[in-house]
């Protein structure tokens, strides 16, 4: 089957995007989103994200990691399949559509940054080394100084299965404070990928509430510098533990479109 794609990428972190509205059947099996996903031998890329028809929204957003497995909710991907949408012509500068978490809103700004709202946390785990929440994704949030030395792939990968975050196991993200309090910058390991990502949209989201709740600063708003870019998170605190009306603006990037031959 020969199927249509567009490259997508978030601050680096770059999906195949896909346009299955009335596909029932073109959703690949893992082996072939590992083949897809692949950067030597397919079209490369963190996941797979396929655009679906909705009975209630504009449209579905699946994201399949880069093994082959549906994920939970994609913060960058959230904002590339906003722009996708837009240039097939479902939304013109706003959209509401369904994950895999309930819904979400997105905005394009005149200045073609996307502005996606997150669901609200409820919740944050204070462990011995860091801070456990869940932003759509679960992350484990930990603070580091001299974060270009960190080496996220080995420790990231030694962490992400550790018992203690059974069954499913946790993205793991690595934080430093920046020169101002409200700035900070993040690398993650991401489950599923299980690599380092240039950037990681729920990730930077709770290391920003992470820090919020940690430093108990007055900030609502926090500016974070990944590999890939720079992305802004705003949220409100709501009662004990619980934030709401969560935001995450950065560019998404379209990068190129092409077809490949699979066997579905």
């Amino acid at each position: 089957m020969l199927v249509h794609f567009s490259k997508y990428h978030g601050t680096g972190n770059d999906f195949v995007m896909v346009d299955g509205r009335g596909q029932k059947d073109l959703v690949p099996d893992s082996v072939q989103i590992r083949q897809l996903c692949d950067r030597r031998f397919g079209i490369g890329a963190d996941g797979l994200i396929v655009l679906e028809e909705s009975s209630e929204y504009d449209f579905r957003m699946r994201y399949f990691n880069a093994d082959g497995l549906e994920g939970t909710m994609c913060g960058n991907g959230g904002r590339c399949i906003t722009a996708f949408a837009e240039r097939l012509g479902l939304i013109r500068d706003r959209a509401a559509f369904e994950g895999i978490d309930g819904s979400h809103e997105a905005t394009i700004l005149p200045d073609g940054q996307i502005r996606l709202k997150l669901s609200d946390v409820t919740g944050i785990r204070t462990l011995e080394d860091g801070y456990l929440l869940d932003t759509g994704s679960p992350h484990f949030v930990m603070y580091v100084i001299k974060l270009e030395q960190i080496q996220v792939l080995s420790e990231g990968a030694r962490i992400r299965r550790q018992p203690r975050f059974a069954p499913g196991g946790v993205n793991v993200n690595y934080v430093e404070r920046g020169a101002e309090s409200n700035m900070i910058s993040v690398r993650t390991y991401e489950r599923g990928v299980e690599n380092e990502t240039w950037s990681c949209g729920t990730g930077v989201t709770a290391a920003a509430i992470a820090t919020a709740y940690r430093t108990g600063t007055d900030h609502l708003s926090f500016l974070v510098n990944t590999r890939g870019g720079k992305l802004k998170v705003d949220f409100k605190p709501s009662g004990e533990q619980r934030y709401e009306e969560i935001y995450l603006t950065g560019p998404a990037s379209h990068v190129y479109d092409g077809s490949i031959e699979i066997v579905i």
